[in-house]
């Protein structure tokens, strides 16, 4: 069995996948934001790093897929390599931030991956407005992050939102993340495990 988490930065993944993990003893893997070389250089010269980011992001993915099949245990993933594919690298060239042949260099990479993984058997998407994002944010208190505009948290949101109406690669269960506060309020965090509960029922 293996879930994923995908959602905006600040959406709650991270707080999620520990929730979860510690209710259905799921392994957990989280995203390596610690030990990546690029993310410091990245938020103050995006241009410049965007395409080292990406691959670092892009191999990092792809080796925790293949470590979590090979463990053959129920697992739960922060953050999917299909946001790296379908939401990071194509903003970071629409914004101009990622030449031309970096993307197709990336994609191609992204696509040689994508034949050797299979889809996680439930994805969790995170939905957020805005503000809510921009407040976890500023409350955890990333250095790095002082600088995320608004307007490139807005469109990520953009193409998270378009991506989750496409995605056909499997069962998809959305949070809307503004309504249901599952940090401090149980009863919001019985909600999410109900509707999960239902999904993985169904997928049996």
């Amino acid at each position: 069995m293996q879930v994923a988490i995908a959602g905006n930065i600040g959406a709650g993944k991270t707080t999620l996948t520990q929730l979860l993990a510690k209710h259905y003893k799921w392994t957990p893997h989280f995203e390596d934001v610690v030990d990546n070389p690029y993310l410091d250089d990245f938020y103050h010269q995006m241009e410049r790093w965007s395409f080292n980011l990406q691959v670092y992001f892009l191999n990092s993915r792809f080796r925790q897929i293949l470590r979590m099949r090979e463990s053959g245990k129920n697992t739960i993933q922060d953050r999917t390599i299909y946001e790296d594919a379908y939401i990071f690298a194509p903003n970071l060239h629409d914004m101009g931030l990622m030449s031309g042949r970096d993307f197709k260099n990336y994609k191609s990479l992204f696509e040689l991956m994508e034949e050797l993984i299979g889809a996680p058997d439930l994805l969790i998407y995170l939905r957020s407005s805005i503000p809510n994002l921009v407040s976890q944010i500023h409350k955890r208190g990333r250095e790095y992050e002082n600088s995320i505009s608004i307007d490139y948290l807005s469109k990520l949101n953009e193409r998270y939102e378009s991506w989750a109406k496409s995605y056909d690669k499997g069962k998809i269960l959305i949070v809307d993340v503004d309504t249901l506060n599952f940090v401090d309020n149980q009863e919001d965090l019985g909600k999410i495990i109900h509707k999960i509960d239902a999904e993985i029922n169904g997928l049996f």
